[in-house]
This record gives structure tokens, sequence and C-alpha cells, in this order.
């Protein structure tokens, strides 16, 4: 071991970020959660500047779906198709140059710039391709079926981003809504694939911390249920099936991931933050669409409630399940929350039912500008988890972590 005095200075931030997709993108969709919805909300009073064809509510849509979210699946797959193929990590440049292609994107969208709009098609079109390129080599190379359903879903996405943004350009907001709810249903159906493959060893990690067993086994027919059910909903959407019948359509998809929940019943250890944060992800997502089927069905409020529910809830706390969890098993540390991962989970699921509730009736609005303190909330959220976890993302020590 050399002397302190020989020891060799620690690798650069960029090295180190560089390292692998989580520990840049996660961050950076952290502080994009983080910022737009307070610019949105408390600096434009839920209106913005550039906006001119396109409703600003779109804009905020779009960009809390493929800016926040999709920087949050980028680092996913660029740090989960590797470990699980065992192939080499994407890592320094290319990195780079995704998280530029992807940022081009937030300069146009975080001011809703309806001038640039077709710059930031270019550029979210193109993150979302070589993303899919990306898995599909790895799946030829390797010779395996195991990424296929991810390289299904990042298509369906790829292909909602097109349709969006033809419509964004053309002025047809109400095409531009219709593929928005689409993108949202794909990302849900992201969500119910994920959670399937990280509950599992999530869940035996939990029970033995060896790893020497693996006492959690998930029922094998309901695994892929709820992404199964989501198809089934995006495809009655697009053909444009009675509101009735595409009701039932979002209450089945809405039963398939509240019976994901189920999956949480391992005893004593179902109180982990661990599992009910996945749970929790499942359960918001799960009443998010049985709100919206609901709807459909004539119960006395809007869609809105329904859809914040599941995307905010079920995407949101998804999303801070998959960093604070991955953030500690792929640098090396014992799959224990700390702290702020739990302060972060409070917050988003306050956030949400401050967002949804009033609409629903079942608490009064709270004084100040619309969705203040709720925003505020979901902003802490991210932030939170980024205080958090900032030292062990950039702390060299913890390169070449074990992993999932």
């Amino acid at each position: 071991m050399l002397a302190p005095a020989e020891r060799l200075p620690p690798p650069p931030l960029s090295r180190i970020l560089g390292d692998e997709g989580f520990r840049l993108f996660f961050p950076l969709g952290a502080i994009y959660a983080a910022l737009w919805p307070l610019q949105w909300v408390l600096v434009f009073g839920l209106d913005l500047p550039l906006a001119r064809s396109t409703p600003p509510g779109l804009w905020h849509a779009h960009e809390m779906i493929f800016g926040a979210f999709g920087a949050a699946l980028i680092g996913f797959i660029t740090t989960a198709v590797p470990e699980w193929t065992d192939t080499p990590k994407m890592q320094g440049r290319r990195l780079f140059t995704l998280a530029g292609v992807w940022g081009a994107g937030r300069l146009v969208g975080f001011f809703g710039a309806d001038a640039a709009s077709a710059i930031g098609a270019v550029a979210d079109t193109a993150w979302l391709a070589a993303l899919a390129v990306y898995v599909a080599r790895v799946s030829v190379r390797k010779r395996t079926d195991r990424l296929l359903a991810f390289l299904f879903w990042i298509s369906a996405l790829l292909c909602a981003q097109l349709t969006v943004r033809y419509a964004f350009l053309t002025g047809d907001a109400e095409l531009a809504q219709l593929l928005l709810h689409c993108a949202g249903l794909v990302f849900l159906g992201l969500l119910g694939l994920a959670l399937a493959r990280i509950t599992v060893p999530v869940s035996n990690l939990v029970l033995d911390p060896s790893e020497e067993t693996s006492p959690f086994r998930p029922h094998p027919g309901r695994r892929h249920l709820a992404p199964g059910l989501i198809v089934v909903a995006v495809a009655g959407e697009l053909l444009g099936l009675s509101p009735a019948v595409n009701g039932f359509l979002m209450i089945a998809a809405g039963a398939a991931f509240m019976d994901r929940i189920g999956e949480a019943f391992i005893g004593r250890a179902a109180l982990r933050a661990e599992i009910l944060v996945l749970a929790g992800s499942s359960a918001f997502a799960g009443i998010g669409l049985l709100l919206v089927g609901a709807a459909r069905l004539g119960a006395p409020f809007g869609e809105v409630p329904g859809l914040h529910m599941a995307l905010m809830g079920g995407l949101g706390l998804g999303v801070l399940a998959v960093f604070a969890i991955a953030g500690l098993l792929h640098t090396g540390q014992k799959l224990v929350l700390p702290r702020a991962a739990k302060l972060a989970f409070l917050c988003g699921a306050a956030a949400v039912l401050l967002r949804v509730l009033p609409d629903l009736g079942l608490m009064p609005v709270l004084p100040g500008p619309p969705y203040a303190v709720a925003s505020v909330l979901w902003a802490a959220a991210f932030l939170i988890w980024l205080a958090g976890y900032w030292p062990l993302l950039r702390d060299p020590d913890t390169l070449g972590g074990d992993g999932c």
C-alpha cells in the first residue's frame, strides 16, 4: 500500500460521474424534477414566458415525462443493462454526449420555447433513439431476449415523442394531449416492468442480507400483468374507444398495479422503507389509474387528479426509489436506506396528496398560489435525495460498487 504522501491524486469529478450512467443522470434528473415545477408554479404562475402556440400545461407534462423521468430512464438503462448482460458499461464521452443531447431538449422545454421546438424535437428524438439502439445492440451481441421488453417500451416512448412533437409543431393541442397521456401510460408500463425486476432482489436482500439464500419468490404469472394491461389501455386510447370502455381498461390496469402490492407482504420486513417505497409506488400508480377509470365512468371529478396520482405519485415515488436503492447498491453500500432517502419519500408522498386531495374534495384548497406547497414539497423530495447521496456519487472510493 502506498504511503499517504505517495497516494495518487483523486480522479477528476468528470471521470467519476462518467464512470456509470446513474452517477451522471440521477443527479440531472433530480435537479430537473425539482426546478421545473418550482419555476412553473412559483415564478411564472402556471404560465411560460416563451410558450405561444403550445399550452403551458402540455409543456409541463412533456418536461416531467421526457425531461425529469427521461433522465432517470437513461441512468437506469445505462446502469442496469451492462449488469444484467455482463457487458462493458457505457462510460465517459458516450455518457456525456447523451447528457448533452438530453440537455439540449431541456434548454427548449424549461421555458416552453415554441420557436425552438424543432430543436427540442431533434434532441429528444435523438437520445431516445440512441437508448433504443443501445439496448438492441446489446441484445443482439449477447443473443438474449431479456431486454426485449425494455426495447419495446423505449421504442413506444420514442413513437410517442415523435407524435407529440409533431402535434406541438402543428399546433394540434388535442393530439398533443392524447399522445402525452399515452406517453405517461407508457412510462407506467416501464415502471411496472422495472418494479418486477427490482422487487425480487431487493426483497431477498432485505430478508437475507448475506445473499446466501433467496427466500422471496414472486408469482410468475403476475410479474408482467401490469405492463401487459397498460398495453391494452394505450391501445384503447389510440383506437378512440368509448370513455366507458377506456374507463374499464384503466381500472383493469390500476387493479394490476394494486396486485403488485401483495409482493410487499413478506412478514415484519414489510415495514422496512426499502419495501414500503416500492409498494407505495405501485399503490399510487394503481389508485391513480382507478381514479382515471372512475372519472370516465361518471365519477364526480375529472381525470386530472387520477393522472397526477399515477404519474406524479406512482412514477415520482418509483423514480425516487430507484435513485435511493440503486444509489446505495451501485456504490457498494449495504441496502439500508439513510434518513435522507426516507425524508425524500415522505416529502414526495405529501406533495402528491396535497396536489390531488383538494381536487377530489377530500381537503380544502391551501391558501396562497395554486399548488405552491405541493411544488415546494416535490422539489424538496428530489433535492433532499441529492444532498444525501451526492457524497456517495462523487466519492472515487465508491467506484466499482457491487451493483444490484
